[in-house]
């Protein structure tokens, strides 16, 4: 497991300062890539990477098990990727990347087992997988704060469709490293069960960027914690030299035909004082519990909100964001 310098995006490993080891499979420089297997499994025994962590003996940040960087034209199918050290998937600063039939697999109290993490890439499509890790099974990312600013790569015009899957965090994620941007994104036909949150879309004062242009639709969701949460304050920072006022922009969400049973609160909708969550749409939103489902927590957002349960915020009342819900349907 040779060291290697930290993502620019980053500017340090992600979970320690310095650099980070590299991932089982990894590729920079790539065109025209393919891999593919009948169903073979690449395991990745991260036990004693998980131990060491939860120790605190690493030095350095674990690797991933697949990390292709700066290429494009990228196929991977047809695999089963087991107990990776941190991060399963990792494409970066990669173009025309498609994941198709994959499975991610490691145990639920397995730390940062994250699935697929599309970062400042573009033109990705993620499908049919099925994916029980950690972590978020699927997290699109661009960048940590100042680093990510600077480089300024955001990942746009990402599919992500027909994925099942269980994970004590999130089923679909973005963020909470946003620093470069996310734009023009479809998620769609997902499938969650015994998991913390349905949709978790993350971002925090210092990371800057936006998030924007994001369609998640036709959800399932059953024994689920949170149906729903789109957060102002998640996640660290690399080091001091984060700009405080480098306010994050979230605008433009669309949330429709969610379907949920056994969940437990339905979810809030919290966004900056200083930086308001903007035009904020739920459509045929139905979160139902065995009990009575907690109700939605809303603060620094506008919005709509058509055909909700449990009832939703007064703040996603505004005629603006009535105005883009009914256009964004």
């Amino acid at each position: 497991w040779p060291l290697i310098e930290p993502l620019p995006s980053y500017g340090r490993g992600r979970e320690l300062p310095g650099g980070r080891y590299m991932s089982l499979i990894h590729g920079n420089g790539l065109q025209d890539v393919v891999i593919t297997g009948d169903n073979g499994t690449i395991d990745g025994q991260g036990s004693a990477w998980w131990d060491m962590w939860k120790k605190g003996t690493l030095p350095f940040t674990r690797p991933h098990l697949l990390e292709l960087m700066n290429s494009s034209d990228v196929v991977v199918s047809n695999v089963v990727f087991q107990d990776s050290p941190f991060w399963n998937i990792h494409p970066v600063y990669c173009s025309n990347v498609v994941i198709r039939n994959v499975t991610v697999l490691a145990p639920h109290d397995s730390p940062n087992t994250d699935g697929i993490d599309p970062d400042s890439s573009s033109n990705v499509c993620i499908e049919d997988c099925y994916i029980s890790t950690g972590d978020d099974l699927i997290a699109i990312k661009s960048g940590w704060d100042e680093y990510g600013m600077a480089y300024g790569r955001p990942s746009s015009h990402i599919t992500i469709r027909r994925i099942t899957g269980s994970s004590p965090f999130a089923g679909f994620a973005v963020g909470s490293e946003t620093s470069g941007g996310v734009e023009h994104v479809l998620a769609e036909h997902l499938n969650f069960f015994s998991s913390g949150f349905g949709i978790h879309i993350k971002t925090n004062t210092g990371r800057g960027g936006f998030i924007r242009n994001v369609t998640v639709s036709d959800v399932t969701l059953d024994s689920v914690r949170y149906g729903l949460r789109i957060a102002g304050d998640v996640g660290g920072h690399p080091d001091d030299r984060y700009d405080r006022n480098a306010l994050p922009v979230v605008d433009g969400l669309t949330i429709k035909n969610v379907q949920g049973q056994n969940i437990r609160e339905a979810g809030s909708i919290k966004g900056i004082a200083t930086s308001a969550f903007s035009r904020i749409c739920l459509s045929n939103v139905k979160l139902n519990g065995g009990a009575a489902v907690r109700p939605w927590k809303c603060e620094a957002v506008s919005g709509a909100a058509l055909d909700v349960q449990p009832s939703p915020c007064t703040e996603l009342t505004s005629t603006s964001g009535m105005s883009f819900c009914t256009n964004s349907l």
